[in-house]
């Protein structure tokens, strides 16, 4: 279903499956509240989606879409190679600050499935496999010795300020990250 456009019905259900779910999780939306919520019938959301796994799946690889371009346009603003690689963390705290930030949706489903195979965790892997093209992608635009060594680290570094701002609530948690992503840049 991913290669077409939704329609007015689908579009409903896959917005307000990804509102519940990023806000109260996978396990914590059944599909009485997805049917409530959205105000589509049961029979029409399984005419759209074989199951709930299929339909989360969906909602988070158009998530995944609308993340990364929103990420990479954001910090694709800056004008230097280093300054894009840097900013990146300026965009996660704008992020971090704004009302509706849950952590990340593909960490969150990824921690509640526990199925490694389970076509929803291959679409948390999807995404960070994305991510840290993106990330090589600026390190080489850096000309490091060892972009892939660096995309790697700044991974963990971005997973981890997303991941330190929503559970401990540190804004902030960004800036650590880029402050040890200067270090590693020998800045």
């Amino acid at each position: 279903m991913n290669d077409i456009s939704p329609n007015e019905t689908q579009k409903k259900i896959l917005e307000a499956t990804e509102r519940l779910i990023y806000a109260g999780g996978i396990c914590a939306t059944g599909m009485d509240l997805i049917v409530k919520t959205s105000g589509v019938a049961r029979k029409s959301i399984y005419r759209y989606f074989l199951n709930k796994d299929e339909l989360v799946a969906e909602v988070l690889r158009r998530r995944d879409e609308r993340w990364m371009q929103w990420f990479t346009d954001e910090t694709n603003r800056a004008n230097t190679p280093t300054e894009r690689l840097l900013s990146m963390f300026s965009v996660l705290e704008k992020w971090f600050v704004s009302a509706d930030f849950r952590g990340c949706a593909f960490i969150n489903a990824a921690g509640e499935i526990g199925d490694a195979d389970d076509p929803i965790r291959a679409v948390a892997k999807e995404h960070k496999i994305k991510l840290l093209n993106f990330l090589r992608q600026l390190a080489e635009e850096c000309r490091v010795e060892d972009p892939a060594e660096l995309a790697s680290e700044l991974l963990v570094l971005v997973d981890g300020a997303i991941t330190v701002a929503l559970v401990t609530g540190n804004k902030e948690s960004a800036r650590s990250a880029q402050n040890v992503a200067r270090k590693l840049l020998g800045l």
